[in-house]
């Protein structure tokens, strides 16, 4: 692989009409990307890792066409010719208008918010499934083992070294994940569920996503993660990174329940698919010794990870129920909403 560069190409940005460049700089702890001023705007320049030239012209007709349909999703600036991939010394970019707006936590949402939240990836959900043919390739997902994992984290305990507080804690949440794997072994979901696939963006969560100061959403990013899946999957999947808290105290229900509630009345989706998808959903984090191992004895982990999975398990029936039951505000008993 190329060594990554610090400034682009020579002559590179005169290949669209951005009128004169003042200066392209390097974002902090994002190699390969810049800020370009010009008189023609701001703009954001991307080098395009992706080798696939097919499957990165793919992903820039199907946003262009998400922004053509008035979503809020950023299409990639043609060049001169005409082109959205534009290669330089055997490298490909591709240039952006520059997204203003910040970044908000789900749960610094209000309700509201949370409910048209949900309702924009179900529109993203519906647009996509308009713009694209339908998914051919299987769907099917083999089922982790509990077995498998819990053999994984009794290797994990033989390798706690012992002597200090933190190998103690260590050893208590490795044995607490174990009792979990094997008192939970018979919650295995069925290997085959009928759902609804289609086109995904793959990574729908805070960090890519920018509000503006009247609190909708300017802008949704990551489309590098563009895939294909169930789409209760990527509903649950969202709604879990963005309303878990960073604590004991699992997800916020009642925003999870605003989110489902918007992404249906955008794309219908009936119960038993959400409910499916949240029982898998919970099953591969249990089963998943990775941020275990992390988290205790690599240390490159926040706690968050492994602490959802035990209030998931401890709550997997309620959980189930609010990601399929109706949402309905009630301002004066949630001053929350609005």
């Amino acid at each position: 692989m190329p060594p990554t560069l610090t400034e682009p190409p020579t002559r590179l940005l005169r290949r669209w009409e951005i009128g004169a460049v003042d200066g392209a700089v390097p974002l902090p702890g994002r190699p390969g990307r810049w800020r370009v001023e010009a008189s023609g705007g701001r703009f954001f320049l991307k080098e395009c890792a992706d080798p696939d030239r097919k499957r990165v012209l793919f992903r820039h007709a199907l946003t262009a066409a998400l922004d053509a349909a008035g979503l809020p999703v950023l299409a990639p600036v043609p060049a001169r010719g005409g082109r959205t991939l534009v290669t330089a010394e055997g490298r490909g970019f591709a240039l952006y208008p520059w997204v203003a707006g910040r970044t908000r936590g789900g749960l610094e949402l209000t309700f509201a918010q949370c409910e048209a939240l949900g309702e924009l990836l179900g529109r993203l959900h519906a647009e996509l499934d308009r713009l694209t043919p339908p998914v051919q390739q299987s769907m099917l997902v083999p089922t982790p083992r509990a077995v498998d994992a819990a053999a994984a984290v009794e290797a994990m305990l033989a390798a706690v070294p012992g002597g200090t507080d933190f190998d103690a804690l260590t050893e208590r949440r490795l044995r607490e994940r174990h009792a979990l794997l094997t008192g939970m072994a018979d919650h295995q979901p069925p290997e085959l569920e009928v759902s609804t696939v289609g086109h995904l963006h793959g990574s729908f969560r805070a960090r890519h996503l920018r509000y503006g100061g009247s609190g909708n959403v300017t802008a949704v990013l990551g489309w590098d993660g563009l895939t294909t899946g169930p789409v209760a999957g990527e509903v649950v999947r969202a709604a879990a990174e963005l309303f878990a808290c960073e604590d004991d105290r699992g997800l916020d229900l009642d925003r999870v329940q605003a989110f489902v509630r918007g992404h249906r009345a955008a794309f219908p989706l009936d119960a038993g698919q959400i409910q499916a998808a949240v029982h898998r959903a919970w099953w591969e984090r249990l089963c998943d010794a990775g941020p275990l191992r992390d988290r205790y004895l690599d240390g490159s982990a926040e706690r968050a990870a492994s602490a959802l999975v035990t209030w998931w398990s401890a709550h997997l029936e309620r959980t189930l129920d609010a990601f399929a039951a109706p949402y309905t505000a009630d301002p004066a008993a949630n001053p929350a909403y609005g």
